[in-house]
């Protein structure tokens, strides 16, 4: 009976799911049509979704782990505290969507479209994320840990307090975006495009930013102690002097650093702990199993 019950709830949801936003349900042939309503919650583990129109859906606390939406079109959907870990949304669209608190952690999000998006406070720790689109948007105190970001744009992007610790970044392009307080420790940043950004705060110790482009980067206070940026373009004195290195700090030739009085670790410490990540959503309870006598879903009338 349990079986038969799964059976059902995921054949109605995958009945929803397909149904776009412009679909109608009937009661009857004399009775009015009602407009669905697409928001989602429950448990849709490793569903099947890809390609499917989703444009302006709602997820409300739902449990999709694992599942697959392939180029789905996701353009000014809600996210609020829902699990997408190891989903593969890679090709698909979110532009303008908005993304609270989402666990987004090892999902394919590769080539996807992000413009306009507000992912704030969402976790995206070890997501392939290469080729992605997030021009601006808004990533406020965003986990990126071990993702991997080749190639992703960040273009204009607010990036206040994100983690970017141990991501590689391989030509990645960062030009005009805020990244005040951000933690790139460990990064792997070759050939990344910081140009007009603002680094204010920002750590980037242990990173490495050969070939990366700094030119009319804002560094004030950015700690570049050990950091070695003997080969990356575009800086100036002015932007060293502004910023706070050590003994260890490696620059291009002509070019001098000065000490702070700075503990780097203790402005990591600060940083993940003002922008704590939230805990990724648990999955939500299975939903009550429907009666033998309506296993129709019914639309949500708009008012």
């Amino acid at each position: 009976m349990a079986k038969k019950t799964s059976y059902i709830l995921m054949a109605l949801a995958a009945l929803t799911l397909a149904a776009p936003a412009a679909a109608r349900a009937h009661t009857s042939s004399n009775d009015k049509e009602v407009p669905r309503s697409n928001t989602f919650g429950g448990d849709c583990a490793k569903c099947e979704l890809s390609g499917r129109r989703l444009h302006g859906a709602h997820f409300m606390n739902a449990n999709f782990s694992g599942a697959i939406l392939v180029g789905s079109d996701l353009r000014e959907a809600h996210f609020l505290t829902s699990n997408f870990a190891g989903a593969d949304l890679s090709g698909a669209d979110l532009s303008d969507s908005q993304i609270i608190a989402v666990n987004f952690a090892s999902a394919n999000l590769s080539h996807a479209k992000l413009r306009d998006t507000q992912a704030v406070s969402s976790i995206f720790s070890d997501a392939n994320m290469s080729g992605a689109n997030f021009t601006d948007a808004s990533a406020q105190m965003a986990n990126f840990n071990q993702a991997q970001l080749v190639g992703t744009i960040f273009r204009s992007t607010d990036l206040t307090g994100a983690n970017l610790s141990r991501v590689v970044a391989h030509k990645a392009e960062f030009r005009e975006a805020t990244l005040r307080g951000a933690v790139l420790t460990y990064g792997r940043f070759e050939g990344a495009s910081f140009r007009g950004a603002e680094l204010d705060g920002a750590v980037l110790q242990g990173g490495n930013f050969d070939g990366a482009d700094f030119k009319e980067a804002e560094m004030h206070h950015t700690s570049i102690a050990g950091v070695d940026l003997s080969r990356a373009h575009g800086l100036v004195q002015d932007q060293i002097d502004d910023a706070c290195g050590d003994s260890r700090t490696r620059l291009p030739k002509g070019l001098t650093v000065h000490s702070c009085s700075i503990n780097v670790q203790t402005i990591i410490r600060q940083t993940i702990s003002r922008h704590a990540m939230p805990a990724p959503p648990a999955p939500p309870a299975p939903p009550a199993p429907p009666s033998p006598y309506n296993r129709y879903l019914v639309a949500v009338p708009t008012l």
